[in-house]
């Protein structure tokens, strides 16, 4: 290969590049301008099926899974301000297939309203990749989730039913996610909720990324968007099946929660075999 066959493919993945990011950063920015003209709201945020990292971002699902017969095992921690409460979700993954990943999210809230502590909904969900990225293409997938009626009368929406769209696509250092949910509540007094989420991963070192990530969602009490919010965050892999994230997410444009804290550790078993090396001298 000549030089200037080498020079030409080289600017043509630069602009490859280039221009993926350019979609990456409009995006955000499309629906940054468009939730912001929005009205204000207030409602209890009901927590829902989350990733198990490192297939996601905070609420972000990735198209990625884990690998057949992976269990991925999860804990989070999270601390909101006005409304203050705390909250923890246990979270569980299961490889079925390489393309098929159950999962499983138990959330329990603290000090709701300076007095109410109790479990959530415990949700459940299967996500199938239908489509592997590819050069030029992204990855998809679609999850179907369910709700057992289980949670605390102030937090239970009496069972629901749901379905996503996932989308995402890595670019050099950069991996996007774009998700679409909708879920049909159990209680018939409820609104249907529907949610929009991206998030990026940026890899900074072998094993440490810098997360960020938009969701707005229109939620099952109120017919309007009542959670408006960005966060920033840093995820470690302190081993090899080891994650390990922080977080904070912050309110916009008046909706609730103000800010939240966000910490999370998961492990994924069993731990990867890497091959021995042996040198010969």
């Amino acid at each position: 290969m000549n030089k200037d066959t080498r020079r030409f493919k080289q600017k043509r993945n630069s602009a490859y590049v280039n221009k993926e990011c350019i979609y990456i950063k409009g995006a955000f920015l499309l629906v940054f301008c468009f939730f912001s003209f929005l009205p204000s709201a207030h409602a209890f945020d009901v927590k829902g099926l989350q990733p198990l990292s490192p297939y996601g971002v905070f609420s972000t699902f990735s198209a990625e899974s884990l690998k057949q017969n992976k269990v991925g095992i999860g804990i989070g921690l999270e601390k909101s301000f006005d409304p203050d409460f705390y909250r923890s979700n246990f979270q569980m993954a299961y490889g079925l297939h390489d393309r098929l990943e159950l999962n499983m999210s138990v959330p329990y809230v603290y000090d709701w309203q300076d007095r109410i502590d109790g479990f959530e909904d415990i949700s459940m969900g299967i996500k199938h990749r239908i489509i592997d990225e590819q050069k030029y293409k992204p990855a998809m997938a679609y999850i179907l989730t369910v709700s057992a009626a289980s949670g605390k009368d102030e937090f239970t929406t009496d069972g629901r039913l749901g379905a996503g769209l996932l989308v995402s696509k890595k670019v050099g250092p950069f991996k996007g996610h774009l998700n679409l949910f909708y879920s049909n509540p159990g209680d018939s007094d409820l609104d249907d909720e529907y949610s929009l989420n991206i998030g990026t991963e940026l890899a900074v070192s072998h094993n440490s990324t810098i997360l960020a990530e938009i969701v707005g969602k229109k939620d099952y009490f109120r017919n309007r968007i009542n959670l408006f919010e960005w966060r920033l965050g840093y995820r470690v892999a302190t081993t090899d099946n080891i994650f390990t994230t922080i977080g904070a997410g912050f309110d916009i444009k008046k909706r609730t929660p103000d800010y939240r804290f966000i910490f999370s550790i998961s492990i994924i078993l069993p731990k990867e075999k890497k091959p021995l090396r042996t040198i010969y001298e």
